[in-house]
Formats: C-alpha cells, sequence, structure tokens
C-alpha cells in the first residue's frame, strides 16, 4: 500500500495469496504453478528486501549461492518498480527532515541518515524505509485496539482483552459470547482505518493460542 506499486495493490485488492502472486511475478509463471520453494522464496523476498536485505543475508535466510540471492533481489525490483522507489523516496525524506513518519504523522527521528560512516548511515537508512512501515502497522493495530475495548464495554460483555503480538489479539471469552466478540473484533479490526487496499482479519477460537491458529 505504501509504496504504490500497481502489481501489489491488485494482488491485495484482488485477494490473492500475496506470496504466491510475488513469486508468480517474480519467476514469470501462472500463480498456479508456483511451487511451494518458489512461494517460500518470494515470501522471504517481501518481508527482507523491503527493510534493505543484502544479498549476503537473503542467501543466509535462504540457504542459497548469493548470486542465486542477488537474482531474486534484481528480479524483484523488476517486477515490483514501485517497491525500489518508494524506497528510495523514503531515504531521501529522511534526509532532507531527519526523521521517518507514519501515516498517522508519529515521527521517528534518524540523527545518522547523514552520517559520514557508512555502516551507521545504512542503519539509519534501513529505519527510514521500515519506520513508517512497521509504526503505521502499530498504529492501526492500536486504533482497532481501542476501539474493541470500547465496544467491550458499551455491550456490557465479560469478554477481556488481554494481549497483542504483532497484528494478533489474544482474548479471554465466556463461550456464549464467542459469536459476538468475533463480530466486533473482525468488525473493528477491517475498519480500524481505510486504506487503498482492505484490511482483512480473521479469527481463531480455541482453549489457548495454539488451538486458535
Amino acid at each position: 500500500m505504501m509504496s504504490k506499486d500497481e502489481h501489489l495493490l491488485q494482488a491485495f485488492r484482488s485477494g490473492q495469496d500475496i506470496h504466491a502472486a510475488t513469486a508468480a511475478r517474480i519467476f514469470k509463471k501462472p500463480i498456479e504453478e508456483i511451487t511451494k520453494d518458489q512461494r517460500r522464496k518470494a515470501k522471504t523476498a517481501n518481508f527482507g528486501i523491503i527493510y534493505g536485505i543484502s544479498a549476503f543475508g537473503l542467501a543466509q535466510q535462504l540457504d542459497c549461492p548469493r548470486a542465486e540471492a542477488r537474482q531474486l533481489i534484481d528480479d524483484y525490483f523488476a517486477a515490483f518498480p514501485g517497491v525500489i522507489r518508494y524506497i528510495e523516496q523514503q531515504k531521501e525524506i529522511a534526509r532532507q527532515r531527519g526523521f521517518a513518519e507514519t501515516l498517522f504523522g508519529r515521527k521517528r527521528y534518524l540523527p545518522d541518515i547523514l552520517s559520514n560512516n557508512a555502516t551507521v548511515r545504512s542503519f539509519a537508512e534501513r529505519n527510514a524505509v521500515n519506520a513508517p512501515i512497521q509504526g503505521t502497522a502499530a498504529d492501526i493495530i492500536k486504533i482497532a485496539m481501542v476501539a474493541i475495548h470500547r465496544r467491550l464495554k458499551e455491550e456490557g460483555l465479560k469478554a477481556q482483552m488481554i494481549m497483542q503480538v504483532h497484528d494478533e489479539l489474544n482474548f479471554n471469552v465466556p463461550a456464549a459470547e464467542i459469536d459476538r466478540v468475533r463480530e466486533i473484533v473482525v468488525s473493528e479490526m477491517q475498519n480500524a482505518v481505510h486504506l487503498s487496499i482492505p484490511l482483512i482479519a480473521d479469527c481463531g477460537v480455541g482453549k489457548n493460542w495454539l488451538e486458535a491458529h
């Protein structure tokens, strides 16, 4: 969404498996022909490349030759040109302003973005790209949490929100309230904000977190 890459946006809007759709463009194959290994590589690329992973780092994660990892990175940027544009834009914005900013205006200051030390500067550049993405995700889940807490109180429900882990929320819910709480949680998470792509939430139920997955 933040990179505005048309191919990624289309994949999200059509409800495709984003990692399989990524693999289809990288490997230039129909999505139904993508193997589990190709999807795995695309998933690693999706999570790693946007945060500045190197060919060496990607090769380690995929347990493949560095040349293959380098080619995967090159093919990724060729397939999704909006991503590389976004990365470079975020770095330049941070150089000019001295901070990175989430979609909701929360700032992360980056005093080392102009450092003469390449290692220090590279770390700040990665944060310039990373902070708006992960920071915006953190903002969205907090908005959803506040809305869910309010709904539970307004409806006099006994369910309790007990834990947040990244983009997941964990609740203790009486059996009689499961259906209603599910409706509230999914609705508030999917409507926390309205973006250029839909937010999709699912809900599992179990006696423990493992069962709920």
